[in-house]
């Protein structure tokens, strides 16, 4: 594997330290690198536990990273250009990375095997000795009945299940015993619905249905096809493993305060509860709550959510784009061009990746791999700050059959490309800016790489780095990405349901009552405590639709766009009107226009606000809300009184009748 040390120096921008056999007949140099103090990178993961176990030795495992430059970089028929790829590779690697929060779970072992035939006793069987089994049987046929009755075996239908591993709730209708005297086959007495079970594990070899969305990512939900013998025989053995404590991720970090969910019962966003694919996101009032022991960490729900409220801890979006930020700048300063980034999982892309490198051409070498927990993890922040780092496109490698619906990737990478594009990223190429490719072979992950001819990318790349929360993040990143574009344009148009946009009034119908201001969850509308006016902060616009939807008037429509100009701009005044000043004691309490609307219509339509009494009337409508209480207290005057009603007898309506001619002759 050649090794361009110029480039790798260039690049990282220290000293670079080569070895043939580091993990072996040179491994005290790894000893004396750490021995130093200072951060060390490993370029070569084979060995990686070997180095782990003399890091931890020498209390120096916080100070250990790895880069993988030989299957990414050095085994690639291009490996004599990927001298800058190496660096980049490295300069990324060694970027700090916060470690994520974990959940307790707890498992006692409880097992429900659930299925319609011998295959789940004999599963019973198997885990019988491990586990507290209860094998649970759906419309089953002739089953032969236990010897011994090791564990309970009854019958039953789950109509509805929650939880995970350690606490699962399951709805059981039809729900029978069996006949202790059964003898050729299992006799069940008469069933009941509404059952209710609890366990700890599920291994469903029903064959049917899966019981929860998304099921392979539902910790402590195991299902097998009974008719295949090994994954029946791998769900019973990983079943068996399944006892005693977990610590499982905190994948996200949610921020309820953020959420635009909803305000005074009316939907706003949905973005996150629309895309999560295990069901673990819920409706909690004005925001939404993420269960941490249903979450999966497909981190959807980070990618599309615009507020910040919901952000991946593995890692947060501002460490993977300041690991970008690395991994450009140092492909830049060695000397490297036309940069495509490669998103990738670890269990999927990364195999790919190395079967590739061993028995293929290898990546090209301004193909710049990086490894996620979850290639739908990040969201159009990143993409714009790729772009701004000098990439010149990029690539997000997925299943051909993906595990979970995905939705939420497939919106960020259209949103990616429509602003690349439209900012003259790419041009000059036939090939998409940003793009998906869909395969779980290798071969066909070379040529799609190799076929694509990079565009155009940025002559002035940014150096900013990304702090603060997401939305902060996205709104410098959309602003490095259209200072550094080839063709700046002023606005964007975006497909309806996008993040960012701006809003259209009909503000000769707004009557400035400012329910949009106190529906607005991020402060785009505003208004003023000196006069009566509404603003508006396009950049802080999510495009939840609260405002159009509190709006009475109706007189607010969603504009989805990004307007750069906008962006730049402090906040815009919509409608701003003369205070109308209370005729007491001169304080503004109201627009002048609508008071005197609102009078002019009570006098020529209400009796009570007519005449001399009504004028009284009128003038408490012209007061402040304290004037009004104290004229009220002093005056003894009741805007609402009226006369009491005079006695009628039966004497006053036949005068009434007799003068009208109308008597009975």
């Amino acid at each position: 594997m050649p090794l361009d040390v110029a480039a790798l120096e260039k690049g990282c921008g220290t000293r670079v330290r080569t070895a043939d056999q580091l993990c072996g007949r040179e491994l005290d140099r790894y000893r004396e690198a750490l021995a130093t103090g200072s951060p060390v990178t490993v370029s070569c993961t084979l060995q990686a536990p070997l180095f782990e176990e003399i890091a931890a030795e020498m209390e120096a495992e916080e100070r250990v990273t790895f880069a993988k430059i030989r299957e990414t970089a050095g085994w690639s028929s291009q490996a004599e250009r990927a001298g800058p790829k190496m660096a980049a590779l490295l300069a990324a690697a060694a970027e700090a990375v916060p470690v994520a929060g974990t959940v307790p779970l707890e498992s006692r072992g409880v097992t429900l095997i659930y299925g319609r035939d011998e295959a789940a006793i004999e599963a019973g069987r198997r885990l019988a000795e491990h586990l507290d089994v209860t094998v649970l049987l759906s419309w089953p046929g002739e089953v032969a009945p236990l010897h011994r009755n090791e564990f309970p075996v009854i019958r039953g239908t789950v109509r509805g299940a929650t939880g995970h591993l350690g606490a699962f709730d399951l709805r059981i209708d039809d729900y029978a015993l069996p006949a202790p005297s059964s003898r050729t086959h299992l006799v069940f007495g008469s069933g009941r619905d509404g059952a209710v079970s609890t366990c700890d594990l599920i291994l469903d070899l029903t064959g049917g249905t899966p019981l929860f969305p998304a099921h392979e990512l539902r910790s402590g939900y195991l299902r097998a096809d009974p008719r295949d013998p090994a994954a029946v025989e791998r769900a019973v053995m990983a079943a068996s493993h399944l006892v005693g404590e977990f610590d499982k991720t905190r994948f996200i970090d949610f921020r309820g305060e953020l959420c635009a969910h909803s305000r005074s019962r009316i939907t706003g966003c949905t973005r996150c509860l629309d895309v999560c694919p295990t069901g673990a996101i819920s409706p909690a009032g004005d925001t939404v709550a993420i269960d941490p022991y249903v979450c999966a960490g497909c981190g959807s729900c980070a990618a599309v959510c615009p507020t910040g409220a919901a952000n991946y801890a593995l890692p947060p979006a501002d460490a993977l784009m300041r690991r970008l930020r690395s991994l450009l700048r140092a492909y830049r300063a060695a000397g490297g061009a036309d940069a495509v980034v490669l998103f990738h999982d670890g269990d999927h892309g990364e195999p790919l990746i190395d079967a590739l490198a061993r028995y293929g051409e290898g990546l090209p070498a301004h193909v710049l791999p990086v490894r996620v927990n979850e290639v739908t993890q990040f969201g159009p922040e990143v993409l714009a700050a790729l772009f701004a780092y000098g990439a010149a496109g990029a690539r997000v490698l997925v299943r051909e059959r993906p595990k979970h619906d995905l939705d939420s990737l497939h919106r960020t990478v259209a949103l990616g490309r429509t602003l690349a594009d439209a900012l003259g990223y790419g041009a000059g190429t036939e090939a998409p800016t940003v793009a998906l490719i869909e395969t779980d072979d290798p071969d066909a992950l070379g040529a799609a790489l190799r076929s694509d001819v990079p565009g155009r990318a940025t002559t002035a790349p940014a150096g900013f780095v990304p702090v603060g929360g997401k939305r902060e993040m996205l709104r410098l990143a959309f602003r490095e990405m259209h200072a550094a574009a080839p063709t700046p344009v002023a606005a964007v148009p975006l497909a309806a349901g996008a993040p960012f946009g701006g809003l259209q009034f009909r503000t000769e119908d707004c009557t400035l009552c400012l329910s949009c201001v106190g529906a607005c969850p991020t402060h785009a509308l505003s208004d003023s405590t000196d006069r009566p006016l509404l603003a508006f902060e396009e950049s802080l616009c999510v495009q939840c639709g609260l405002c159009a939807a509190t709006c009475p008037e109706d007189v607010i429509s969603l504009k989805p766009q990004i307007d750069f100009e906008a962006w730049a701009e402090p906040r815009r005044i919509v409608k701003e009107e003369e205070p109308f000043c209370c005729i007491t004691c001169a304080k503004p309490f109201g627009t002048r226009a609508t008071i005197e609307r609102v009078i002019g219509k009570l006098r020529e339509r209400h009796w009570m606000f007519s005449g001399e009494a009504g004028e009284q009337r009128i003038r408490s409508l012209m007061m402040c809300d304290d004037c009004r209480v104290e004229a009220a207290l002093t005056q003894g005057f009741d805007p609402h009184a009226v006369p009491p009603a005079k006695t009628r007898t039966t004497e006053d309506y036949l005068r009434e009748r007799e003068a009208a001619g109308r008597l009975p002759g």
